[in-house]
């Protein structure tokens, strides 16, 4: 038995994780380095050691053949004896280039090897950990575990890119910098000591602006994590931001974010700009001391002058190393901190919360009887509420027990406890005698099985997701599904997809209506066949009859075995069956059902309907056993009054009282129920902001709530009253609403503040319908081509990496008037710099000539040294507002583009969500990561490609005129270096984007494990994915190894080849020089201008590869930048419906365009009037709430017309037309922000409909009120990701009350009450009927009888088609035959 210990709490350990952050030492990125790495790194240390030292050696041989030129120039010796010695040193440097070649070959390539360990490392041990922590780990992440799976992947990056070509980079030149500061020290050790006099205070300044970065860098993933939050929420809630018009909203709370991370990143650009310019002024300015010195030591006698070139060129080389170390910093720096980051995490994972038991008691049988014995439970987020308190249960082994109660009460946290995701407070629980604490985890977890009510499938097939069911489910034969489908009554729906069970289902089963994927989780447990079965509203999405098969199905296959089925649906317990009811987290009542009926308070009270009996299921009656540990009733001293509270909602003001016949419910359209004369409310319809100026309205008023086409505006703006929201009050009662536009209102509200300025930073002077990039000018490489054909035609099929000139091509349009000058700026001083290379070369050349002046040398030497002082000075300004302008308008592109691909991914139709390559987490994860590689090419490398560029030209221009021969043969070189340079380029980008593609597909993996823990933990296949990522970061690896091999090849060619072209130029210019051509003092300014400029082009060899991943990054944010905008289906109507008139579908056919399960819908005919309450009922997967996104224009009809009034939805406004609609989906959103928020989710703040009356009054309507203010906060209390938990019901009631807020003309409602309690469904029949009465019509996608009776008219589909409609008595009172009749068993 083992005992792990976790820090006492929460916030500390976010306090550790910041701490450790912070604090971040360099030794974090070896965080992840195991000793099968360490041969590895050795290598490479080794290389880079030895390529290191090849620059002092090429230090040494520069300076011997500068002193050949000196000494010729002097009249040493002749012109023979020059060319001889310069062969001999050109020899020398040729084996020096052939060296340096196989050097870094070797260097490069095990650095990147290096860098592919630490990714997979830090990828295996990460998964590990997180597959052993318990729930309450994932439930206190701070910003929930989609945004932290995301972040991972982002900082996995980062190390990975720190720890390859940058660390090596920089290592080598450390290695370079002290290797040429001996030589130096070794050649003129007081020469050297007086050149570098001024490095200790540069050490110390430099240090100083790093440690101010790192602050910085925290704070930037802190605030992208956030901005990753909302992206992964609204892509995740598309379908409700979509009816709910939030797009701008989503858009402009994400644009927040990014602005924050920004200014993060602007103050280490700063940071990094100042060590950059600061290093490059210490570095020239060392020829001030250092040549007056030196022409000092040679006046005296004391050194020649290659001795004293041959140090201060050591010194020089010394000093630019470490200059070239500094814009790799902020890439360092990132990977420093993400190594600590994840160490941190990988720390916390190694602890425990408190001192947990884990057994490895492995029983040979389980039996099944459970027992659960005073306990109580808290959930982490809810650390002040008790879910359980001190409640007791008993399941005996081989019979069904029921367990109902209230949303809220903690039906579900005993399926939870019982299977360990989460230890109790308190208490114990048993099975078979044993603790569960005693029991190994994966032994319990093989012997129960827990079926919850919102199932995830995984994107397999519909076979392999129910073989998943068994440990073994590679074994499985198809023969063995059979009986598992039989079951769930699945047969009829695999008869009708067009590969059987081999059909995928999609990411999370999204191809599979509710009802389909309820019954493929029940197969999977009936092939699972554990001891004890577990059902959470396992049928809640079930139809009537199916939901009475099913059942009978499973009361058969459970004969004998322990099974607990928690539900709201009190018909189907049966006489003999035991049933505990829970209230506010206690047991209230229990017993079996005939003895609860008898209590005339209990829910058991009400007579129920009539069973169904089949003739292939027939029940045997079963008597209660006489050892069974219960009382027949128990009451637990409960009275009359408190056992109704226990039935009723969360602390409702709906209280469930059986002497009446109705329950009273407030006006929903005015707080305080505000009401005309004749009693009825005032209805006021809203138009959401992106139907601003849709059309305009009037409050009515008056004896009747009439329908008519509002002409004038009523929407009344406030000032501020209330803290809580920061909205305003509505207006007192009675008092008319002024007339005020609605328009001004929106413009008012410092919302559309901030989507004018989204809008500013991601659409220009860009017209709406265009791409953000004129798509003349970049036109991304594609290998093929394919459209839908509605409107969001997706023109990359398979898209290879974009160029970085055309990536680069779409700076200028993005960028706003205010970052336009900065980047022209940035490029002007980048021309400085670039002519301030030939000039600093030019102003060397002189230095170098005052060694060979007869007399004044000490005065010229000091003169030309302080011309180089002036120089560099200019230079070094230059150098920082290049690294700082271009940093900063590479930010201000990439926010652009960010917010830009935000606002057109939101705009894509419903449809283009459902392909795999649009997943929720690609998406997320490219707008996370990718910005941040792409900023490069502007911050980084553009620049500095532009400063070579200008560099050469100048100085080869330059050197034409003043030596032509010799710079033409330099010349010679260059197509050599050009295919050796165009092939390395070529071949890293091809293996960095197959690097990309194995290592997002491992991301998909870890996604797919750690979103859906719940489920991967239910069915113990932890070893199954854990295999399945294991092989996927193996072939990531195996990828990035090859990779490494041909980049390195090329990399090695590309250095050698510019060593070969400098021993070439050296020679034919001894040669030139002896034959009197040119004069020595211009062949050696020819050398000094070639040189510099070919180290400085040699440089960005050492940026390919970043340019390439940088490039493949860029070309996938492109992509999701230039998606169509409003091109598709939902923009293509431009007429706005004052009131929703009939709405009909004549002919209308429809199919999923990414789901292979045939047609939803076939020829459909179905009218549905305005203000009126329709029941939508049907068999799972018949096409219900298809109708609904029909309805809301989520997706076109693929045949036939959908018309409201007499006007084709196509021709339609969407947005104004949802903005007369509000839906409660089947799958409540929330969303990760206040409760308040979720309710007035994207309504403009200063909107009444928003206020905190209107929130508050809506939750009392929906009955969930006294629940928010039992919360700490209130209102303002955190759900969502990484906020406070909701039960099913909870959730179900907000999103309820998200849509009564808004004050809809038609409310849809899909299977809105299939998480609430029998209390809670009847208030919300009462608000159907209410708002039926008050002019608004509902349209109620269900399965509930009551539901139905509550309607006034009743639709019936099968198959896609209406087959019967009427009132629901007269359907009932039908002959035998009728559908409803079959539908609900009475046929």
């Amino acid at each position: 038995m083992e005992v792990d210990i976790e820090e006492p709490n929460h916030h500390n350990r976010r306090e550790s994780e910041t701490s450790q952050t912070s604090n971040a030492r360099w030794r974090s990125l070896f965080a992840f380095t195991s000793r099968s790495h360490l041969l590895t790194l050795s290598l490479a240390l080794i290389l880079s050691v030895a390529s290191g030292a090849v620059a002092p050696v090429l230090s040494y041989l520069l300076g011997k053949v500068f002193d050949c030129f000196t000494s010729f120039g002097g009249g040493k010796y002749g012109g023979p004896e020059l060319i001889r010695r310069v062969a001999k040193y050109a020899i020398g440097l040729t084996g020096l280039g052939a060296a340096s070649g196989l050097l870094h070959t070797g260097y490069f390539g095990f650095w990147l090897v290096f860098g592919e360990l630490q990714a997979k490392s830090a990828r295996d041990s990460l998964y590990a950990g997180m597959l052993e922590k318990d729930m309450e780990w994932y439930d206190m992440r701070k910003d929930g575990i989609d945004a932290l799976i995301q972040r991972l992947q982002t900082q996995i990056r980062e190390l990975q890119m720190a720890t390859s070509q940058p660390l090596g980079f920089a290592l080598q030149s450390t290695v370079t910098a002290f290797a040429a500061l001996g030589l130096a020290m070794y050649t003129a050790w007081d020469l050297t000591l007086i050149t570098t006099a001024t490095v200790p205070f540069a050490a110390i300044v430099l240090a100083r602006i790093s440690a101010k970065m790192q602050p910085s860098i925290d704070g930037q993933a802190e605030a992208l994590s956030t901005a990753s939050k909302f992206a992964n929420n609204a892509f995740q809630a598309i379908d409700t931001v979509k009816c709910f018009n939030g797009q701008d909203f989503e858009t402009w709370q994400y644009a927040k974010g990014i602005r924050k991370a920004a200014a993060k990143y602007l103050s280490q650009a700063m940071a990094n700009s100042l060590q950059i310019g600061f290093t490059r002024f210490v570095t020239q300015s060392m020829f001030v001391q250092g040549f007056w010195y030196g022409s000092h030591l040679v006046i005296q006698g004391k050194k020649n002058p290659g001795q004293i070139l041959t140090a201060f060129w050591s010194c020089l080389m010394a000093l630019q190393a470490v200059e070239q170390i500094l814009p790799q910093m902020i890439v360092l720096e990132k990977g420093r901190a993400a190594g600590a980051t994840l160490a941190a995490i990988l720390t916390q994972m190694g602890r425990r919360r408190r001192v947990i038991m884990t057994g490895n008691l492995k029983p040979r049988f389980c039996e099944g009887d459970i027992e659960v014995r005073n306990v109580s439970f808290r959930y982490p987020s809810r650390p002040d509420q008790l879910v359980l308190k001190s409640s007791n249960f008993f399941f005996p082994a081989g019979e069904v027990s029921f367990v109902i109660g209230k949303s809220g009460s903690g039906k579900s946290t005993l399926g939870n406890l019982l299977m360990r995701f989460y230890e109790p407070a308190s208490g114990e629980l048993l099975i078979d005698g044993n603790a569960v604490q005693t029991l190994d985890i994966g032994w319990l977890r093989n012997n129960i099985t827990l079926v919850q009510q919102r199932n995830f499938l995984f994107n397999e097939s519909i076979f392999k997701n129910i073989a998943f069911g068994r440990r073994d489910w590679d074994q499985v034969r198809r023969e063995e599904v059979r009986q598992s489908i039989d079951t769930a009554y699945l047969q009829g729906t695999i008869n009708d997809l067009p590969k059987g069970l081999d059909t995928v289902v999609g990411p999370g089963g999204n191809a599979m209506s509710g009802g389909q994927r309820q019954r493929v989780a029940i197969a999977r447990a009936r092939l699972r066949d554990t001891p004890i079965l577990i059902l959470d509203e396992a049928t809640s999405a079930l139809d009537h009859i199916s939901k009475d098969m099913v059942m009978d199905a499973i009361r058969e296959w459970r004969r004998g075995k322990t099974t607990i089925i928690i539900t709201h649906d009190l018909s189907q317990i049966e006489d003999h069956e035991y049933a505990y009811i829970l209230d506010q987290g206690m047991v209230v009542q229990e017993g079996y059902r005939y003895a609860l009926e008898k209590n005339p308070a209990g829910p058991l009270a009400a007579p129920r309907r009539p069973s169904i009996s089949f003739p292939h299921s027939k029940r045997p009656p079963r008597l209660p056993e006489e050892s069974r540990k219960r009382s027949v009733v128990s009451m637990n001293s409960l009275s009359r009054g408190s056992f109704a509270s226990a039935c009723s909602n969360d602390s409702l003001d709906i209280q469930y009282q059986p002497h009446r016949q109705s329950v009273f419910i407030p006006t929903i359209f005015t707080p305080g129920a505000e009401l005309s004369r004749d009693g009825r409310s005032y209805f006021e319809p809203f138009v959401s902001p992106a139907a601003a100026g849709a059309f305009t309205m009037h409050r009515m008023s008056g004896v009747h709530n009439v329908f008519d086409r509002p002409t004038t505006a009523s929407v009344q703006a406030s000032e501020p009253s209330d803290p809580m929201l920061d909205l305003p009050h509505p207006p007192p009662r009675g008092q008319k609403m002024r007339d005020l536009s609605l328009v001004n209102e929106l413009h008012q509200s410092k919302y559309n503040a901030g989507r004018r300025t989204v809008e500013r930073l991601a659409a220009r002077s860009v017209k709406s319908q265009s791409s953000i990039i004129p798509l003349k000018a970049i036109k991304l490489p594609t290998k093929g081509r394919s459209g839908d054909g509605r409107g969001a035609n997706e023109t990359v099929k398979t898209q290879s990496v974009a160029p970085i000139n055309k990536i680069l091509l779409t700076v200028w349009p993005v960028l706003t008037w205010k970052h336009r000058p900065l980047l022209l700026a940035g490029f002007v001083f980048a021309g400085v710099h670039a002519a301030a290379t030939p000039l600093f070369s030019w102003v060397f050349s002189k230095l170098l000539a005052t060694f060979f002046l007869p007399e004044n040398r000490s005065q010229e030497a000091l003169k030309w040294s302080l011309s180089v002082l002036g120089v560099g000075g200019g230079d070094a300004i230059a150098v920082y507002f290049i690294h700082y302008l271009l940093e900063a308008c590479g930010q201000a592109w990439v926010d652009s583009l960010r917010i830009e691909a935000m606002k057109r991914i939101i705009d894509q139709p419903r449809a283009w969500f459902d392909r795999d390559k649009n997943s929720v987490s690609k998406l997320t994860e490219c707008l996370d990561r990718n910005p941040e590689e792409m900023r490069n090419l502007l911050g980084r490398f553009a620049g500095f490609m532009f400063v070579v560029v200008v560099m050469l030209l100048v100085a080869l221009t330059w050197s034409l005129v003043v030596c032509w021969k010799l710079t033409l043969v330099g010349l010679a070189s260059a197509p050599f270096i050009y295919i050796v340079t165009r092939s390395y380029q070529a071949v890293s980008a091809q293996w960095e984007s197959k690097s990309n593609e194995a290592g997002t597909a491992a991301a998909s993996v870890f996604t797919e494990t750690f979103g859906t823990i719940g489920t991967v933990r239910a069915l113990t296949l932890e070893a199954y994915l854990h295999g399945k990522y294991l092989k996927s970061t193996e072939t990531a690896f195996r990828v990035g190894l090859r990779r490494s091999m041909y980049s390195s090849i090329f990399y090695g060619l590309s250095d050698s080849g510019i060593v070969f072209a400098t021993a070439l130029i050296f020679y034919y210019g001894a040669v030139l020089a002896a034959s009197k051509a040119f004069s020595t003092q211009n062949i050696i300014q020819v050398f000094s201008m070639l040189l510099f400029s070919i180290a400085n082009a040699n440089a960005i060899l050492s940026f390919i590869p970043q340019i390439n991943s940088s490039c493949a990054t860029a070309t996938q944010l492109l992509r999701l930048a230039n998606l169509p905008h409003k091109s598709s289906h939902e923009h293509t109507g431009h007429v706005r419906l004052p009131a929703l008139e009939t709405i009909t579908f004549h002919d209308v056919s429809f199919t999923y365009p990414s789901r292979p399960l045939g047609p939803i819908l076939n020829s459909l005919d179905l009218t549905l009037a305005p203000h009126t309450s329709i029941a939508l009922v049907g068999a799972s997967g018949s096409g219900k709430s298809t109708i609904a996104s029909l309805i809301l224009g989520l997706y076109p009809p693929t045949f036939g017309t959908l018309t409201i009034g007499s006007l084709p939805i196509s021709d339609l406004h969407l947005p104004s037309l949802r903005s007369l609609i509000a839906v409660v989906p089947q799958a409540p959103q929330i969303f990760a922000t206040t409760v308040a928020g979720n309710i007035a989710y994207a309504l403009p703040e200063r909107s009444t409909l928003a206020s905190r009356e209107a929130v508050e009054h809506a939750a009392e309507v929906v009955g969930i009120h006294d629940f928010i203010t039992s919360l700490p906060r209130g209102y303002q209390t955190l759900i969502g990701e990484g906020g406070t938990g909701l039960s099913g019901g909870q959730a179900q009631r907000i999103a309820i009350a998200r849509a009564v807020v808004r004050r809809p003309l038609l409310l849809i409602l899909d299977e809105a009450t299939s998480a609430l309690d029998m209390e809670s469904a009847r208030g919300i029949r009462e608000l159907v009927k209410r708002l039926t009465g008050e002019g608004v019509g509902v349209l109620m996608v269900t399965h509930d009888r009551d539901m139905m009776a509550a309607c006034e008219d009743v639709v019936v589909v099968k198959d896609g088609r209406v087959t019967e409609r009427g009132d629901f008595d007269e359907l009932l009172r039908r002959k035998p035959g009728g559908e409803l009749k079959r539908l609900l068993g009475e046929a």
